[in-house]
Order: C-alpha cells, then sequence, then structure tokens
C-alpha cells in the first residue's frame, strides 16, 4: 500500500522516520509492506533519501489511484482542508495531527469520508502521542462520558514546572522554553490557552457526537500568572496547571480552559515538565487517566502511523464516527460549581462578610491577602467578589 505526506516539518518527517524504521513490524500488523510514495512540501530535499519522492502539486498524489493513504500534517485550516477533502473525494483514507483543522472542520471531513467509503482518523490532534481518541470511541463505547480534564498542552505545562520549582517569573522561563525549543518563537496559541481550547472541543465534540465550537469554550490562558502566585499555591499546598475540562451536565456539557489550583491527591496534580494527562470519568468504567508525551516529532508520529496502520486494515470499509455538523449548546459555564482563590487588597473583615468560610493566606504580600472560597457557583463568586477589591483569581479543584 502506498502513502503520501502532505507537510514534511517536524511531524511529517517524524512520520516517514517511523514507516521506515519500523517497516517490517507495520508490515506484519498489516499485513502487507507500506510505502511512501509522495511528499509534498514546497521545499526541495537535496541529497536526502526522499528527495526523489518531493511534489509540489496536490493534484499528484490526489489524481494517482495508487495512492492509498495520505498523510496530513501541514497545520493550519487552509489549505490543509482543500487538499484533505480533495483526497477524501478521491477515494483515499486521511489521517492528520492538525487541531485547527479537526475543530473546525472535523464534521464535514467526517461526513465526506463516509460519503467516500474511506476514513478520515485524527487521533495525534489532541493528545499528541497519548492514545485518547481512540480509547474513548472504542474501549469507553458503553460509557457515558461524565468528565474530561487534561494538561494537553506541553509548552504550558513546563512553564507551569518551572516556575514552581524554581520560584522564577513567567517571562524568564518563558524565553527558557523558547531556547530549547519547548515554545514557539511565537507561543500565543499555547500560552493564552487556545491550542487546548480547540483540544478539548475535539473531545467533546466526539463524547457528545455534535459539533462544538471551539470559540464557544471560555479560554484564559497562564500568562498572567505569576512568581506571587506560585508563591500562594506552595503555601496551600497545590500546584497551578493549565486545564482544558469538559464535563456532563443535564443533556450537554460545560467546557473550560483555565489555570487550576491542584490539591496532590489530584490524579493530575504530578504531571510536570512537558507531558501531558487526560483524565476521563465514565459512568460504568469510573476514573481512568492516559498520560505520556503529548507533542514531539516521534511521539506525535507514533500516533499518525497509529492510525495509517488502522485504515490499512480497514481498506474497504468506513469506519463509523458520529460526528454531527449540528452545533450543539453547551451550558452556561456560570452556573458551574467550584472554589475560587482570590488575592485582594480589602481587608480580612472585608472578605468575611461576603465570604464567611474563607481559607485564608497571608503575609505573602504587604496590604494583601490571599483567601479560597468554599464552594460556589461562578455567578455567586461574581456577585460577592464585586465588593472587593480583586487583584487576581483562579479557580481551585
Amino acid at each position: 500500500m502506498n502513502v503520501a505526506i502532505m507537510g514534511f516539518g517536524t511531524i511529517g518527517s517524524g512520520v516517514y522516520k517511523v514507516l521506515t524504521t519500523n517497516e517490517d513490524v507495520i508490515a506484519k500488523r498489516v499485513g502487507e509492506k507500506l510505502e511512501v510514495k509522495y511528499v509534498l512540501d514546497r521545499r526541495e530535499f537535496p541529497g536526502e533519501p526522499w528527495e526523489k519522492l518531493v511534489v509540489n502539486d496536490y493534484n499528484t498524489i490526489a489524481n494517482d489511484p495508487d495512492v492509498d493513504i495520505v498523510v496530513e500534517t501541514m497545520g493550519g485550516v487552509e489549505p490543509a482542508y482543500t487538499f484533505v477533502k480533495a483526497m477524501l473525494e478521491h477515494g483515499k483514507h486521511v489521517t492528520t495531527s492538525n487541531k485547527a483543522l479537526v475543530a473546525d472542520k472535523g464534521a464535514d471531513l467526517i461526513k465526506t469520508a463516509r460519503d467516500n467509503n474511506v476514513n478520515f482518523l485524527f487521533e495525534a490532534s489532541v493528545g499528541g502521542g497519548i492514545p485518547i481518541i481512540r480509547p474513548i470511541l472504542e474501549c469507553m463505547t458503553g460509557d457515558v462520558i461524565e468528565e474530561i480534564s487534561g494538561i494537553v498542552n506541553g509548552t504550558t505545562n513546563y512553564i507551569m514546572t518551572k516556575m514552581t520549582e524554581d520560584g522564577s517569573d513567567f517571562d524568564v522561563v518563558l524565553k527558557e522554553a523558547q531556547d530549547l525549543g519547548f515554545a514557539e518563537k511565537d507561543p500565543t496559541a499555547d500560552i493564552e490557552g487556545h491550542d487546548a481550547q480547540r483540544k478539548i472541543a475535539i473531545l467533546t465534540s466526539l463524547v457528545c457526537c455534535q459539533q462544538v465550537e471551539y470559540t464557544d469554550i471560555p479560554t484564559e490562558g497562564i500568562s498572567h500568572i505569576t512568581a506571587t502566585d506560585i508563591k500562594y499555591s506552595s503555601i496551600l499546598g497545590r500546584k497551578i496547571k493549565l486545564l482544558a475540562t469538559s464535563t456532563a451536565t443535564g443533556d450537554t456539557y460545560v467546557a473550560r480552559v483555565a489555570p487550576y489550583l491542584l490539591p496532590p491527591e489530584h490524579p493530575l496534580y504530578s504531571v510536570d515538565d512537558v507531558f501531558n494527562a487526560i483524565f476521563v470519568r465514565g459512568n460504568m468504567l469510573g476514573d481512568a487517566m492516559f498520560y505520556g508525551s503529548g507533542a514531539g516529532s516521534l511521539p506525535t508520529a507514533s500516533a499518525v502511523v497509529g492510525d495509517i496502520v488502522e485504515m490499512a486494515k480497514h481498506k474497504d470499509m468506513n469506519i463509523h464516527l458520529e460526528w454531527r455538523p449540528e452545533k450543539k449548546v453547551l451550558a452556561d459555564p456560570s452556573v458551574i460549581e467550584s472554589r475560587f482563590f482570590v488575592r485582594t487588597k480589602s481587608s480580612r473583615d472585608e472578605v468575611k462578610s461576603v465570604f464567611r468560610d474563607a481559607e485564608f493566606v497571608e503575609g505573602v504580600v504587604d496590604g494583601e491577602i490571599g483567601f479560597v472560597s468554599n464552594v460556589m457557583t461562578e455567578a455567586d463568586y461574581e456577585a460577592k467578589a464585586a465588593s472587593l477589591d480583586v487583584v487576581k483569581m483562579i479557580r481551585v479543584k
């Protein structure tokens, strides 16, 4: 079977390496050899083993009946969407690691694949090398998914880990992460939570079988987290982590991306550095957690190749995925209950007048106190906090 790779950057080149390095093992699992026939890229690669595979026009791949499976690792919605849709319409299976494409066009591409009796799979779009989509869709088929909470961005997790361990300021650790290659030159998508926002939208769309618009998910990043916030969290015996969460409520879900203070007993508390983890609660299974490398060339490529093998085993049939294009209306997040850590310049008496059972932390910053509220809805917190001089609020798990 012939494979084409569209986009030969970090992930695409990793897919090539996995397919060639583990060629014999993969052939045994598929039942026949998989061979890379094309590499679509704007660049030339003189002297490289794949030099003669490079093409510059996606139609070369689309119009070649000998190409069975296409890998998309270009990133972004366009031109990836145009290219992928063309491949599916020409009867080729497609796998992608592109969360922007899946979050925006997943329902449409799944339908296109079904209409053409091929498959559109995207295991690597959420957890990188962590298997999460197939376990939810296949291993937990008999469950109602009640909660998904994940650390799904290695850049932000690395930054929060280093700030916690070293007491450093955000800007210092971000620069270090960029120097080490853990953060992009423009880190906005990571540090402002947009990457995690798309990933939790994909997972929520899959568990509720309808389109969840990522823009409907309230999202807050970590760029406002300071070394002072870390001091408070340490005194409280907690860690600050950027979580992407989705929780069943009634017949829908409530989703959010935001920093949370986690206690040591929380399953995500010990997930540090660039590692990712996704916690899932099913009404029958109970609690499960998936942990591993959430990014990187070979871990992500491994998940892509897993999709390739799955599609090769189902060459002549569509693997049914239920993701309808009708928009799912999410619940109002203001009705969800939580605890809240607050830094304020208001006095202890002023705080106690509105937050009667507050747990106080004092002596960290002159002229300021911190406290943790009791459990209340977001709406109740906002109403109570309106009378205080609030410096910072971070949610507490």
